[in-house]
C-alpha cells in the first residue's frame, strides 16, 4: 500500500515523527534508533512504511531504510511479538548488532535490550537466525523485487534467490531490461518447481 512518505520533518518526538507532505501531515512511530538518522526538524527526508490495521487501531511505523523495515516484517514473524514489540526491540538495539546477537546466539545480549524476556529471545534466535542477513542481501541485489513476487507465490527467500542466481548464470547473452527480467522470473520457477 504504502512504500515510503517523502516530505518535511515537522516535529520529532519520542515516539516518533510527523511528516509533512502535500498538505498532510502524517504521524508515523519511529524506532528510537532510527530517529537520529532521519533529517532535522523543517529538512526534507523519506521514511519508509508499514501500515498497521485493525478494526479498533490504525497506525503507520516508519522507518530510516528499506532494511530497517524489513527487519521490523521479521520481527513480526516471531510468535508473541506485535508491531509495539517490534518497534521497542528496534528501538533498543541497533541492526547490526541484532544480527550479529541473533547470527552468535546471544541470548544474554538479547535479554538486555528493554522489554525483551528470556522466552521471547529464544524465540527470535530460533525464527530469525540467518535471516536479517539474508534480507540485507536479498534487498541489495538489482532483482529483489524478483525475489518477493517469487517469496509471495510461496517460494522460500532463500531458495529463490539462488534460483535467481542460478538462472542469471544460465541466461543468453544479448538479454536485458524488461525482456530479461522476464526471463530470469520464468527461468527461476522452472528451477525452484523441479
Amino acid at each position: 500500500m504504502f512504500n515510503s512518505i517523502h516530505g518535511t520533518v515537522t516535529g520529532k518526538y519520542g515516539w516518533g515523527v510527523c511528516l509533512l507532505t502535500g498538505g498532510i501531515e502524517w504521524e508515523i512511530a519511529v524506532p528510537a534508533t532510527d530517529m537520529t538518522r532521519l533529517p532535522l526538524l523543517g529538512e526534507e527526508g523519506r521514511v519508509f512504511t508499514w501500515l498497521y490495521h485493525r478494526e479498533t487501531e490504525m497506525k503507520l511505523y516508519g522507518f530510516a531504510s528499506d532494511e530497517r523495515r524489513a527487519t521490523f516484517l521479521e520481527l513480526l514473524k516471531v510468535d508473541g511479538v506485535g508491531p509495539k514489540g517490534a518497534l521497542k526491540i528496534m528501538g533498543g538495539i541497533g541492526q547490526e548488532e541484532l544480527e550479529q546477537a541473533l547470527e552468535t546466539e546471544d541470548l544474554s545480549r538479547l535479554e538486555a535490550v528493554p522489554g525483551l524476556g528470556k522466552k521471547t529471545a529464544q524465540k527470535m534466535i530460533l525464527a530469525l537466525k540467518g535471516r536479517l542477513a539474508l534480507t540485507k542481501t536479498v534487498s541489495e541485489t538489482p532483482y529483489a523485487d524478483l525475489v518477493e513476487a517469487l517469496v509471495g507465490m510461496g517460494y522460500d527467500k532463500k531458495a529463490a534467490t539462488e534460483a535467481l542466481a542460478k538462472a542469471e548464470s544460465e541466461l543468453p547473452a544479448g538479454a536485458a531490461g524488461a525482456e530479461k527480467e522476464k526471463l530470469l522470473f520464468k527461468q527461476a520457477i522452472v528451477l525452484l518447481s523441479s
